[in-house]
């Protein structure tokens, strides 16, 4: 931690003061300069961070937004008290609109995303691996409002975490059911297997999940928990016309569209109020955010940290 002075505005950005700030495994990777260009830190002495909500204190030129308008955004040098951003790259949001959530917008932007694309209809059944994350959860809840079953597994489950109250209709616990995973889903199924798969670890299970999917499947990588690899053959993705597609979170290259307006508008809609569920595993000051990331790295299940700015 150190002390850098406050950033100047330019022409078309904004000063905002941060009020949230997920720690996120995308983080990690940024921090370990493997993120590609143009989003490459530049080392030594870049601020990490990329996800937040803040406050604008300060406009320049040709922006509209008002001073005192609470916006998120997925950018850089986020992990400070100010950032300086372009204004195309802000998602305004209502001034009641739950802070931790807001700190978490990308997050949930991710999860509709995650959902839109696993393309699963009402009736059918959709696994996600990591359960107990925070994006899970939210796809979870997502899902379930839209009629999905959802299977959720987990590597073991968290005691106090309710994962039917969180949208899944069905859980796999891999600490107390390490047989063949292939069998339970299509027991849990009924033979007909899932119609997606959205998978956050890797390793040999994830060969086992496409196997299982259901004719014309779909299994969507959006993360990579675990070291190991996974194998299939061929013929176990033709034969059952699998797609096998990668997600990178929106906004990872390019700001939001005025187009994403309706979707954006949408997503907060949909995730303001108490009876949608944001997993927070602690708030945390910037002083302390070593805890904020020792705790995101070696405990990500017990729900996402939040480094907090000042205090007006």
């Amino acid at each position: 931690m150190r002390d850098v002075p406050v950033p100047d505005i330019g022409p078309g950005q904004v000063l905002v003061r941060l009020r949230s700030a997920s720690v996120n495994p995308g983080d990690f990777l940024f921090i370990q300069a493997l993120y590609p260009d143009p989003k490459k830190p530049a080392l030594p002495g870049q601020i990490a961070g990329n996800h937040g909500a803040g406050v604008i204190v300060k406009a320049g030129s040709g922006v509209s937004l008002a001073p005192g308008t609470l916006v998120a955004f997925s950018y850089q040098n986020v992990w400070a008290e100010y950032v300086v951003l372009p204004v195309e790259w802000l998602i305004p949001l209502p001034s009641d609109y739950p802070i931790e959530k807001a700190g978490n917008f990308m997050n949930l932007v991710t999860a509709w995303d995650l959902l839109e694309n696993a393309r699963v209809g009402r009736g059918q059944w959709l696994a996600l691996t990591a359960g107990h994350s925070t994006v899970a959860t939210m796809v979870s809840q997502m899902a379930q409002r839209r009629g999905v079953k959802v299977l959720s597994i987990v590597r073991r489950a968290l005691p106090g975490v309710d994962l039917a109250s969180l949208g899944a209709s069905a859980v796999i616990d891999l600490s107390r059911d390490p047989g063949d995973l292939r069998a339970r889903i299509l027991d849990i199924t009924q033979g007909a297997g899932p119609a997606a798969l959205i998978d956050a670890v890797g390793g040999p299970q994830v060969g086992d999940l496409v196997r299982a999917l259901a004719f014309g499947g779909r299994a969507i990588i959006y993360g990579g928990f675990g070291a190991e690899r996974f194998a299939l053959h061929n013929f176990d993705v033709l034969m059952k016309d699998i797609q096998l597609v990668g997600y990178i979170y929106r906004y990872f290259f390019d700001p939001p569209r005025k187009a994403d307006s309706a979707v954006l508008a949408e997503i907060t809609r949909l995730t303001a109020g108490p009876d949608f569920e944001v997993r927070v595993g602690g708030t945390h000051s910037l002083s302390d955010f070593e805890t904020a990331v020792r705790e995101s790295w070696e405990r990500p299940e017990r729900g996402k940290r939040l480094l907090e700015g000042p205090s007006e």
